[in-house]
Parts: structure tokens; sequence; C-alpha cells
């Protein structure tokens, strides 16, 4: 039996670890051609190492176009074309209000929102029909976590892109949606609370769910809205939070 997404080629930024790891792997698994990007050479080679099946990680920042030029000249010469791009790379820091500084505004917006944009823009070019946009959001593009203000507003900005983008891209049959996840283990969670004591029993307390999230969890939810098993889903938010967000 055919795997879902054999010969299907797939763009996962920041793949080196957490939810894009688990997402490029589970993409490998199931036949897809994954080209991952990622800023550190050595953990670049570790994670295709570990993805298999023919993996490719292209270095680079997202928030350089250069680098992404060169991560799609790759594809287009390999393949010509590209079936799915998630756009999953981006950065968390907190500073109340009172403290933002030029520096932690604009990383935040040069990764998390430029980087998205240029990622996704220059993908288009090798997209048709067919192609699936997953943008990758967040809880606390919905909430109002303290210190978090920024961060937020990039994730809230995301959640307006695949709006907008559906209906930029109706006509070229090209679906966007986002995959926005609660409190999930990956390996900075786990730093986290490690070093926030309690952090994790209130973590647990305040989702319904009763448990933080898996990042495997989320790689499933990116794999539907990847697949023609959502062919009619569209700008559409999918929380994978164990209820956080909703109850």
């Amino acid at each position: 039996m055919a795997n879902r997404f054999d010969d299907k080629v797939v763009v996962i930024t920041g793949g080196t670890d957490g939810i894009g790891l688990a997402t490029a792997k589970a993409f490998a698994s199931a036949g897809a051609l994954v080209y991952i990007t990622g800023r550190n050479e050595m953990r670049l080679d570790a994670a295709v190492a570990e993805i298999g099946n023919g993996a490719v990680g292209i270095q680079g920042d997202v928030s350089n176009r250069a680098h992404l030029d060169r991560l799609y000249s790759r594809i287009r010469g390999d393949h010509g074309r590209v079936d799915v791009v998630y756009a999953n790379a981006g950065v968390s820091e907190s500073a109340p209000v009172d403290e933002i500084e030029d520096d932690h505004f604009d990383r935040l917006f040069d990764i998390n929102v430029k980087g998205t944009v240029y990622t996704v823009q220059k993908a288009l070019p090798l997209m048709s029909a067919g192609g699936s946009i997953v943008l990758a959001g967040s809880g606390a593009g919905s909430k109002g976590f303290a210190n978090l203000s920024v961060y937020s507003a990039t994730k809230a900005a995301i959640r307006s892109f695949a709006r907008t983008w559906t209906t930029d891209l109706k006509d070229r049959g090209i679906r966007v949606n986002v995959v926005s996840p609660g409190m999930v283990l990956t390996p900075a969670m786990r730093t986290y609370l490690q070093n926030n004591s309690g952090a994790e029993e209130w973590m647990k307390g305040a989702i319904p769910f009763g448990r933080l999230a898996e990042a495997d969890e989320v790689a499933k939810a990116v794999m539907f809205l990847a697949s023609d098993e959502s062919s009619f889903v569209g700008g559409a938010e999918l929380m994978v939070d164990g209820g956080f967000v909703a109850v």
C-alpha cells in the first residue's frame, strides 16, 4: 500500500529539533521527499541523519531572503516543484512591555513574521493546484500571557496570514492553514521546566487534558492539513493544545 505522501516534496523550516524535527520524521516515514532548514550546521546534519529516508538539510536563516533563495534553488534543481510548505521556524522570547527593546522586537518579527512571509512567497513559483501551506501559530496568539506581548503579536499575525493568503491563493488551488500548538514537551520546554519549579504542575492544571503534548501529536495535525484529507479546509486554525484555549 502506497504512503499518502509518496513523491511529495515537503519543505519544513526550523526542522532540527522539537516539533519541526518530529514533523520531518513523520513526513519522511510517509514517503515524502523532505527538505529541512536550520541555522546550526551541526544540528542540521544530526537532524538529517535522524530523519533518514533521503532527507536533505539546507543551512540558513529564514529571516535572510538569500538563504531562502538557496533553499528553493536546490529544490528547483532536484524536483522542480514544492507540494507542501510547513513554515515552522520561529523563536520565543519574553519581555515585559516596559522593557521591550529594538533587538527583542526586531528579532521576533524578523524570524517569526518576515521569515514566514518570505518562506511562503519564495515557494509559490514552485507550487501548483493541490499544494498546501501550513503555518506555525501558537495558542499564545489567542491568549494574554504576561511578558509575551511581542511573541504573541507575531503569532496573531501568522493567524491573519492564513486568512488573507487563503483569499490570495484560492484561484491557484493552494490551501493555507495554521497549526497552533499549546504547551509541548520539546527540548526547549523541558529545559524551561527544569529551571522553573512548579511550572509543569501549573501547566498540567491549566490544560483540560491534564498533560503537555508530545511533538509527534502536533506533527499529526500538520500532516492532516497538508494532506488531501483536509481538501475542503482553508484559512483555519487547528489548536493542538489539549483544550487550553477553547476551555
